[in-house]
C-alpha cells in the first residue's frame, strides 16, 4: 500500500513538473511552432541550413580525421626512424669501447646517453638494467628522468624484454616540470654492454606538442571555414528564397486585396514563364469574377428595387380591395350565406397579403443595407411576458415563462425584438402539437438570452439546416392556424444580427425544437457567451443530431450588423 502511494505521489510530482515546464516554454515554443507552420520560407531555410550544416560537419570531420591520422602516422614514422638511428649509434659506441671497473662503466653509460642525445631529436632518455639478471657491482647506474619513469608500462617493458622486434612503441602523455601535459610517443629498444654487465632497456620519449598545435591550427581553420560557408550559404538561401517566394507573396497580397473588396487588384508579371502564366490566369479569373460580381450587384440592385417598388405599388390596390371587402361585409344581411363566407375568406387573404408585403419590404431594407434601428432601454423579461400573453389565447398548448435573469435594462430596438419573440413563440404554437411550450430567459455579464422550447414533432437534421432560409417550409401542406409568409425566421435572424446577436436553432425528430436568441449587452461587435445552452438539458446527446452552426450565425450577425444604422 505504501509503495503504491509512493508511486502515485511520484507520478503526481512528475505531472506537475511537466505542466510547469509546458507553462514556462509555451510562450516561446508556441510562437515558434506557429511561425514554423505558417511560413514556407522559414521551413525551407531551416531545412536547407540543417542539411548544409550536417554535410559540412561530415566533410569537416572526415577531413580533420584524415589529416590528423596522416600527421600522426608521419610523425610516428619519423620517431621510429630517429629512435632506430639513435639505438644503433649507442650500440656502436658500446661495441667500440674496452672498459673495466665501475667508474669506467659509468663513463661509458654517460657517453651512450650523450650519443643518443646527439643522434636523436629528443632529450628524454631513460636507461635501466633489465631485471632477472645476475647482480653486477660494476654495472652502470640507471638514469631515471621523472617524466619517463611513470609512463613506462609493464606491457611495454615485457614486450621489449621478451619480443624479437628491434623496437617497440606506445602513445603516452608527458608532463613537464610546470605540470603541463602534452601527447608523446615512447620508443623502447635494448642495448648490450660488454662482458657481464648485462642488457639495458633504452626508452626514448618524443614530445608531439608541435603536431598537436598543427592539428589545432587545422581544426580552427576548418571551423572558421565551415562558419563562413554556413553564413555564405545562409545568405544565399535567404536571397534565393526572397527571389523565389516574391511571386507567391505578390499573389497572396493580390488575393488578400481581392478578398477585402478591391476589385481592381491584379498580379503583375514576374518575368518568368510559369509565374507569368499564373499571373495571366489569375488576372483573367479576377476579371471574370469582377464582371460577374458587377453583374450580380446590378441584378441584386434591380431585384431589390423591383421588390421595393412592387411592394409599394401593391399597397394602393390592396387598400382598395380591403375597403371593398369591408363595404361588402357591411352590406351582407345573412352572415351564414355563401356570399358572407366568400367575403370573410377575401378579408383573411387580404390580411395575409398585407403581411407578406410588409415582410418583403423589411427584407429589401436588409438587403439594401438601409436598416435603421432605434434602440432604447428595454426590459426583455417584461417584453417577453407581453408577447406571450398576447399569443396565449391563440394557443392550444400551455405556455410557461421561466425567468432566471434578464431583469436589467438592455439597449435594443424593442419593435424588432418583439417581432423575433412573437415569431418564435408563434412557430412553437404552430408546430407544438398541443404539447407544453417553455420560454426561458436568463442573462450573464455579457448577454441576455431568450429560449423557446417545444416538444412537437421536431425537424430532421437536413431540415434544421434550412430553417432560416427565405420562403422555406419543412411541410408546406401542414395545417397552419397563424398564417405565415415563410419569411419570419429569415427576418428574425436579420433582426438578431443587426443587434450584434445570434439566433440559433436545435431540433430533433420526435423530441421537438429549441430556438435560442442571444443579445449582447454591449451592442454589435462585442464578444459574448450565451447563458442558455442551445441543446436542451432534457435530451440525450446524439452524435448524429444536426443543428445550425452558431459560428456561421455569429459571423452573419456581425456582417449584417455592419450594414445597419443606429
Amino acid at each position: 500500500m505504501a509503495e503504491r502511494l509512493g508511486r502515485s505521489a511520484l507520478r503526481g510530482r512528475l505531472r506537475r513538473l511537466r505542466l510547469r515546464w509546458i507553462r514556462f516554454t509555451q510562450p516561446v515554443l508556441g510562437r515558434l511552432r506557429s511561425r514554423w507552420r505558417s511560413s514556407l520560407k522559414l521551413r525551407t531555410m531551416t531545412i536547407t541550413g540543417l542539411i548544409t550544416g550536417v554535410m559540412i560537419l561530415i566533410a569537416g570531420t572526415f577531413v580533420l580525421t584524415s589529416v590528423g591520422d596522416d600527421l600522426y602516422s608521419t610523425r610516428r614514422a619519423q620517431v621510429l626512424q630517429d629512435s632506430a638511428r639513435a639505438t644503433t649509434a649507442a650500440q656502436r659506441t658500446i661495441d667500440a669501447s674496452d672498459v673495466n671497473g665501475r667508474a669506467a662503466m659509468n663513463n661509458l653509460a654517460f657517453s651512450v646517453r650523450r650519443t643518443v642525445q646527439d643522434t636523436s631529436a629528443s632529450t628524454l632518455i631513460y636507461m635501466r638494467r633489465q631485471p632477472d639478471q645476475l647482480p653486477m657491482p660494476d654495472a652502470p647506474v640507471d638514469s631515471a628522468p621523472p617524466q619517463l619513469v611513470d609512463v613506462v608500462t609493464p606491457e611495454l617493458a615485457d614486450a621489449v624484454r621478451n619480443g624479437e622486434a628491434p623496437q617497440y612503441w606506445q602513445p603516452v602523455t608527458l608532463t613537464d616540470d610546470s605540470g603541463e601535459t602534452s601527447p608523446g610517443i615512447l620508443v623502447a629498444s635494448t642495448i648490450t654492454f660488454p662482458g657481464t654487465t648485462g642488457t639495458y632497456d633504452l626508452f626514448i620519449g618524443y614530445n608531439l606538442s608541435d603536431t598537436e598545435r598543427a592539428l589545432g591550427f587545422i581544426t580552427r581553420t576548418l571551423a572558421l571555414t565551415a562558419l563562413f560557408l554556413m553564413l555564405l550559404i545562409g545568405g544565399l538561401v535567404w536571397t534565393i528564397s526572397n527571389i523565389v517566394f516574391r511571386p507567391i507573396r505578390v499573389a497572396a497580397d493580390t488575393s488578400r486585396r481581392l478578398a477585402a473588396g478591391d476589385g481592381h487588384a491584379r498580379m503583375p508579371l514576374q518575368n518568368d514563364e510559369h509565374f507569368d502564366q499564373l499571373s495571366r490566369g489569375f488576372n483573367e479569373m479576377a476579371d471574370t469574377l469582377q464582371s460577374r460580381i458587377d453583374e450580380l450587384d446590378r441584378l441584386s440592385e434591380m431585384q431589390q428595387r423591383f421588390v421595393s417598388d412592387v411592394s409599394h405599388e401593391l399597397r394602393t390596390p390592396l387598400t382598395t380591395v380591403r375597403l371593398a371587402s369591408e363595404v361588402l361585409k357591411s352590406q351582407t344581411q345573412d352572415p351564414e350565406s355563401p356570399q358572407a363566407r366568400a367575403i370573410e375568406v377575401l378579408g383573411d387573404q387580404v390580411d395575409r397579403f398585407e403581411s407578406l408585403l410588409t415582410d418583403l419590404l423589411e427584407i429589401s431594407r436588409y438587403d439594401a443595407g438601409r436598416v435603421v434601428i432605434e434602440t432604447e432601454p428595454t426590459n426583455l423579461v417584461a417584453l417577453t411576458n407581453e408577447v406571450v400573453e398576447g399569443l396565449r389565447p391563440l394557443s392550444e398548448s400551455p405556455i410557461e415563462v421561466r425567468t432566471e435573469g434578464g431583469f436589467t435594462m438592455v439597449d435594443v430596438d424593442a419593435r424588432r425584438i418583439r417581432r423575433i419573440i412573437s415569431n418564435l413563440v408563434g412557430n412553437a404554437i404552430e408546430h407544438g402539437e398541443g404539447r407544453p411550450i417553455l420560454v426561458s430567459i436568463d442573462s450573464n455579464t455579457g448577454a441576455v438570452a431568450i429560449g423557446v422550447r417545444d416538444w412537437g414533432v421536431g425537424l430532421s437534421g437536413e431540415h434544421v439546416a434550412h430553417v432560416f432560409d427565405r420562403f422555406w417550409r419543412a411541410d408546406p401542406s401542414r395545417k397552419r392556424t397563424l398564417g405565415g409568409t415563410g419569411l419570419g425566421l429569415a427576418i428574425a435572424q436579420e433582426d438578431a444580427a443587426v443587434h450584434g446577436g445570434v439566433l440559433e436553432a436545435w431540433s430533433r425528430l420526435g423530441e421537438g425544437s429549441h430556438f435560442l436568441l442571444t443579445v449582447p449587452r454591449g451592442g454589435p461587435g462585442t464578444s459574448f457567451v450565451s447563458p442558455i445552452p442551445l441543446v436542451p438539458e432534457d435530451v440525450e446527446p446524439d452524435q448524429g443530431a444536426v443543428e445550425t452552426s452558431s459560428h456561421w450565425l455569429r459571423r452573419a450577425g456581425r456582417r449584417a450588423g455592419r450594414g445597419a444604422r443606429r
